[in-house]
C-alpha cells in the first residue's frame, strides 16, 4: 500500500548558482559526436563513455543519477560533501593512453554551474577540461541569470509554483534532444495543498537555445529548459526543482541523457506496458461490503470457503475486450484456468458460452498459463483460524504440496489450451496467488518441490509479486533454474466487480479506524490514510482511476519492464480496469511522439531483459566493462557472452566479420540494442554517422 503522493520541496539553489545550459538540434547533436577541430589537438582524442556526477545531496542530481543507473549508463559519483573526495583537476579528468590524449567522462552532470565556487581552481579545471574534449555539462537546477544565458526573472521572465502548468518543448526541443516528445507537458499537481516543483522561467540571452518554456505575463514565453553555448562550452539549464518520480522529469530525462552524452552512450531505455489479466475462465469471490472480508477466500470468520454471488466475465465482456483492444492497439496477456472453465460447465448445464467466446477469438490475445484449477500450491493450508497457517504434522514439520501435484496443474493446463488451439508458451507461469513461492509471513520459504516441478514442465519463467519481491532470482541452483519475473500489482481489486464495491474496500484499506477503516494504514509506515472516506457513489472515477493510472504511468515511463496484473473480474460487470487503461494510454500518447511507441513485452521477454540488466549491473560494478569513442568509432569490450546495451544515433553501423549492417532498432530518435561482438570479435565496434 502507497500514498501515491510525489513530493518535492520548494527549494532554491544553494550559493551563488550561476547556470549554463545550451541549445541543441538533432543534427547538432550528432555533429558534436565528434569535437571541432579546434577544440582538440591531432591525435583525435579518445573519450570514454562514463559520465562524471557531482553530487550535493539534492533531488535534481538524485533524480539524473537514478535515470543513469536504471538505464545502464555507467557514471561516477563524487560527493561533494565527502572530505575525502578527490579533487577534480586536470589529472583526475584526462590522461594519455597509447600516445592518444583520453577525455575519462563524456559528460558532467553538476548541481549547479558553480558548485566548486566560480573561483575555484576545480572550477577553472573542468572548464578547461570541457573546453579542451568538448564534453557538454548538465547544471540539474539552478535559476534564471545571465551566467546561464538568461536574464533575471524580474526582467520580463517569471518565478514560482509549477504545479499543474502547462509548458512547451520548443521547435530547437522536438528537433534535438526532445524529439521523442510531443510537444507539451503539464507538470503534475497531485497535492493542492503542497507546492511540489518550484522555477525560474527566463528569457534567452545570446547563445541560449530554449528546449522547454512557458508563456509569461505581457506576452512571449520564458524558458525552464535550454542549451547555453558560450567560450566554446555547453551547458544544458535546468531552472526548475523536480525528484526521480515526477511525471515531468521522466518525461524529459531520456532527453537529459541524450544530450549529456551526445546520442552514444551505454545503457538503453524504453517504455513498456504490460497487463497481466489473472483468473480468465475462472470466477472471483466477491467482496461483503459488510462484513468487510472476502467470503469464499477464507478470510472471513466462519468461512468455509463457499463464497455466494461470485464475479466472472459474460460473453458479453468478451466481447467488449476484444473490441477494447482493437480500438486502443494494445493486447492484453490473458492467464487462464482451463480447469476452471470445465468445472464451469459441469456446474452450468455443461454449457459455456464465455469459454466458446473467448477460445474462438484466442488469436486475439498472449496466454499464459495459471495452473488448471488455481490451488494453493506452497504449505498445505490449515484455512481453520484467520488469516490461515501453514499445517503441520505431527512432529511439527511444515506439510508441502507434493511435486505430482505441481507438476499435473501445470502440464493439464497447458495440455487443455493446446487441445483448444490456444497458442501458449511452456517456458511461461503464473501460479495462483504466486504460490509456491514464499509467502510472509506464514510461509517464509518456498515450496521446496516447486523448482522440481518448473522443470519437470519446461518452466523457466515464473511470476512473482513485485509488492513483495521486487528482484528477480533464481529457483534452484542448476544453469538452467527457472527465474522470477516480478510483476506490479495493480489496485483494482480481484474481488470486486462495481465501483461501489471497489470504492467500499478501498476505504477499508485507506481510511483510519476513526473513519471504520481497518486502520492498515495507521499502522504501515509505507502507507498513508486518507484524510476521509470516498464517496461510494464518486470515489473510483474521481479518486482511485487517477491515482492507479499515474502509478502505472510512473512505471511505464521508469524505464521498468515488469507486467502489472489485475483479475478476470476487472473486466466484467461495470469493466473496473478499462478506465484505468484508458487513462493511461491518452496520458502516454499525449506525453509521447510516435516515435517513442508504449513497449508491450510478453512476460519471457521481461524475464530476459531482467536477467541482461543484472548481469550488466554486475560487470559494471566489478569493473570488466571499457568503452570509448575515437572520433566516429566506438568500442565496447565486455567479458564474453555478456550482452552490452548500447545507444547511439540513427545511421549507425555495427562491424561485422566481413561488412557491416544497421545497428540496433529504432526507439524515440536513437537506435540501441543488447549486443555482443560478432563471430570472431573480442569487441564490439560501431561506425558513428558523420554530420
Amino acid at each position: 500500500m502507497h500514498s501515491g503522493r510525489i513530493r518535492t520541496p520548494r527549494t532554491a539553489p544553494r550559493g551563488a548558482r550561476t547556470a549554463r545550459v545550451a541549445a541543441l538540434a538533432a543534427a547538432a547533436l550528432l555533429a558534436t559526436v565528434v569535437p571541432s577541430a579546434q577544440a582538440v589537438a591531432a591525435p583525435v582524442p579518445r573519450i570514454d563513455l562514463t559520465v562524471l556526477v557531482v553530487d550535493d545531496g539534492g533531488s535534481a542530481v538524485g533524480a539524473i543519477t537514478a535515470e543513469l543507473k536504471g538505464s545502464g549508463v555507467p557514471y561516477r559519483r563524487i560527493d561533494l560533501d565527502d572530505p575525502n573526495r578527490p579533487v577534480l583537476d586536470a589529472a583526475f579528468l584526462s590522461d594519455t593512453v597509447d600516445g592518444r590524449p583520453r577525455a575519462k567522462y563524456q559528460g558532467v552532470v553538476l548541481p549547479h554551474e558553480t558548485a566548486f565556487g566560480p573561483d575555484s581552481a576545480e572550477h577553472t579545471a573542468l572548464r578547461t577540461y570541457e573546453r579542451t574534449f568538448g564534453i557538454p555539462q548538465v547544471d540539474a537546477y539552478t535559476w534564471s541569470h545571465p551566467g546561464v544565458g538568461l536574464d533575471y526573472t524580474n526582467e520580463g521572465g517569471w518565478s514560482g509554483v509549477l504545479d499543474g502548468t502547462t509548458a512547451g518543448v520548443t521547435a530547437a526541443g522536438r528537433a534535438g534532444p526532445f524529439r521523442y516528445l510531443s510537444g507539451a507537458l503539464t507538470f503534475e499537481d497531485n497535492d493542492p495543498s503542497i507546492a511540489e516543483s518550484y522555477g525560474y522561467a527566463g528569457r534567452p540571452r545570446a547563445g541560449y537555445t530554449s528546449y522547454l518554456d512557458v508563456p509569461v505575463d505581457g506576452g512571449g514565453r520564458a524558458s525552464l529548459v535550454g542549451e547555453y553555448t558560450a567560450d566554446g562550452r555547453r551547458e544544458l539549464v535546468v531552472t526548475f526543482a523536480y525528484n526521480q518520480y515526477q511525471r515531468q522529469f521522466r518525461a524529459l530525462a531520456r532527453g537529459i541523457v541524450e544530450w549529456l552524452t551526445q546520442g552514444v552512450h551505454l545503457g538503453q531505455s524504453r517504455n513498456y506496458l504490460s497487463v497481466h489479466v489473472d483468473d480468465v475462465f475462472a470466477p472471483d469471490a466477491r467482496w461483503d461490503t459488510a462484513r468487510n472480508c472476502t467470503p469464499g477466500d477464507f478470510d472471513c470468520v466462519g468461512d468455509e470457503g463457499e463464497g455466494a454471488d461470485p464475479i466472472r466475465m459474460t460473453v458479453a465482456d468478451a466481447q467488449y475486450a476484444a473490441a477494447w483492444q482493437k480500438a486502443s492497439g494494445f493486447t492484453l496477456d490473458m492467464v487462464y484456468n482451463g480447469g476452471q472453465g470445465e468445472q464451469w460447465k459441469t456446474e452450468h448445464g455443461g454449457s459455456d458460452p464465455l469459454t466458446d467466446r473467448l477460445v474462438a477469438d484466442r488469436a486475439q490475445y498472449r496466454w499464459i498459463n495459471h495452473t488448471y484449477t488455481h490451488p494453493f500450491l506452497g504449505c498445505v493450508q490449515d484455512n481453520t483460524v484467520v488469516p490461515w497457517r501453514c499445517a503441520t504434522d505431527a512432529s511439527g514439520n511444515t506439510l508441502w504440496v507434493g511435486r505430482s501435484e505441481l507438476s499435473g496443474q501445470i502440464r493439464n493446463n497447458h495440455n487443455w489450451a493446446v487441445g483448444k488451439g490456444i497458442s501458449v508458451d511452456r517456458s511461461e507461469l503464473v501460479t495462483g496467488e504466486h504460490s509456491g513461492l514464499r509467502t510472509f509471513p506464514q510461509q517464509p520459504a518456498d515450496n521446496p518441490h516447486l523448482a522440481g516441478a518448473l522443470a519437470d514442465n519446461g518452466v523457466k519463467w515464473l511470476a512473482s509479486d513485485n509488492s513483495r519481491e521486487p528482484q528477480q532470482r533464481s529457483l534452484g541452483t542448476t544453469a538452467g533454474a527457472a527465474k522470477t519475473v516480478p510483476r506490479h500489482p495493480m489496485n483494482v481489486y480481484y474481488n470486486v466487480g462495481t465501483a461501489a464495491e471497489m470504492t467500499d474496500e478501498y476505504n477499508w484499506v485507506y481510511t483510519s479506524r476513526a473513519d471504520g477503516g481497518s486502520g492498515i494504514c495507521e499502522s504501515n509506515p509505507a502507507s498513508t490514510c486518507l484524510p476521509a472516506p470516498l464517496p461510494v457513489t464518486t470515489g473510483y472515477a474521481g479518486h482511485i482511476v487517477p491515482q492507479e493510472a499515474r502509478t502505472a504511468l510512473s512505471h511505464v515511463l521508469g524505464n521498468d519492464p515488469r507486467p502489472h496484473y489485475v483479475h478476470q473480474s476487472n473486466l466484467a460487470e461495470e469493466r473496473l480496469l478499462y478506465p484505468v487503461l484508458d487513462r493511461v494510454l491518452a496520458d502516454y500518447r499525449g506525453l509521447f511522439a510516435p516515435s517513442a511507441p508504449v513497449v508491450n513485452p510478453r512476460q519471457k521477454d521481461v524475464g530476459t531483459e531482467l536477467t541482461r540488466r543484472a548481469a550488466w549491473d554486475q560487470a559494471l560494478a566489478a569493473g570488466k566493462v571499457t568503452a570509448y569513442r575515437i572520433g566516429t568509432a566506438v568500442t565496447v569490450k565486455a567479458p564474453a557472452g555478456l550482452a552490452a546495451p548500447i545507444t547511439a544515433p540513427e545511421g549507425t553501423r555495427k562491424q561485422l566479420l566481413l561488412g557491416t549492417a544497421a545497428f540496433g532498432s529504432p526507439y524515440a530518435g536513437t537506435r540501441s540494442a543488447w549486443t555482443t561482438p560478432e563471430l570472431l570479435q573480442t569487441s564490439v565496434t560501431l561506425t558513428l554517422p558523420t554530420a
